[in-house]
């Protein structure tokens, strides 16, 4: 038969307890953005329809790195699913598998029978998702004909703390800017939209251009901010993945959202580097 255990020896077992629990909440507390702010982990990845630059087939890789940096939404473009070049495999259903994340995908054009196009994982659920092709008209003297049609993946995000309004795209790769300005005329009536809401709203992908470019001229116009010129350290250039030398993928934030840190991963899981940035809200 056990004995009873005396009162002041309770006592203090009850009051240690407290303590540590007092110190468990603090320590918590202390790791948690002040003034009710959350901190959101976002990469921004081209990944070349889950290939490296020497063609190797490394969706594993893809979904390892996402876990790796802890990111809670990754903006993907150069996404497949069901090509003949890849597989024929889902990719969208295979990486949401191999993170255990939410999934949505935008099909921009039909390729090898199957579908092309952006995705976006995400830690949280994802309340609803479309995607919206951008339209562009040919200037006199140009046809529009065989050229790729693009699209921008808007979703809304049921994160901890309230939603998150999330726009993903892939501009056009042409050496002139004269698509990429119509399709980013585009992102930003989305956008317009999306700020109507009130929600926060980050809005990033594979631009295709330049920081000197008019295509993100017209964004900072429109009242966007470029994460990286807030907080980037290191190199910003990510693209060839081999040996980078410009710089074509992007974050953007609006509102009171701000940057705490931005930088490239150096893997070379695909032709381009990933963008990592943490974001506060």
């Amino acid at each position: 038969m056990n004995k009873p255990v005396p009162r002041s020896v309770l006592a203090r077992r009850i009051v240690l307890a407290l303590l540590a629990l007092l110190l468990m909440t603090t320590g918590c507390a202390a790791n948690q953005p002040a003034g009710g702010e959350r901190e959101v982990t976002v990469l921004v990845y081209n990944i070349r329809a889950g290939k490296d630059m020497a063609g190797v087939e490394n969706l594993p890789r893809v979904a390892e790195l996402v876990r790796r940096v802890g990111a809670d939404l990754v903006l993907l473009q150069e996404v497949d699913r069901n090509t003949q070049r890849s597989g024929p495999a889902d990719q969208p259903a295979v990486l949401a598998r191999l993170t255990g994340y939410d999934v949505a995908f935008g099909r921009t054009i039909g390729f090898q029978g199957g579908d092309y196009g952006i995705a976006l994982l995400s830690r949280w659920p994802i309340r609803r998702d479309t995607l919206l092709p951008l339209a562009v008209t040919a200037p006199p003297g140009q046809s529009a004909e065989g050229r790729e049609q693009r699209g921008v993946l808007s979703a809304v995000i049921d994160a901890p703390g309230g939603p998150i309004a999330v726009l993903n795209t892939h501009l056009d790769a042409s050496g002139d800017d004269v698509w990429r300005l119509q399709e980013i005329a585009g992102v930003l009536r989305e956008a317009d939209a999306a700020r109507r809401s009130g929600l926060p709203l980050l809005v990033g992908g594979d631009f295709n251009s330049r920081p000197e470019s008019p295509i993100h001229e017209s964004l900072r116009a429109a009242g966007f901010r470029d994460a990286w010129a807030r907080c980037g350290t290191g190199d910003a250039l990510t693209f060839p993945a081999n040996a980078p030398n410009r710089r074509i993928d992007y974050l953007y934030l609006t509102g009171d959202a701000r940057c705490t840190e931005a930088r490239v991963l150096p893997d070379e899981v695909s032709d381009h580097r990933a963008l990592l940035v943490r974001v506060r809200l």
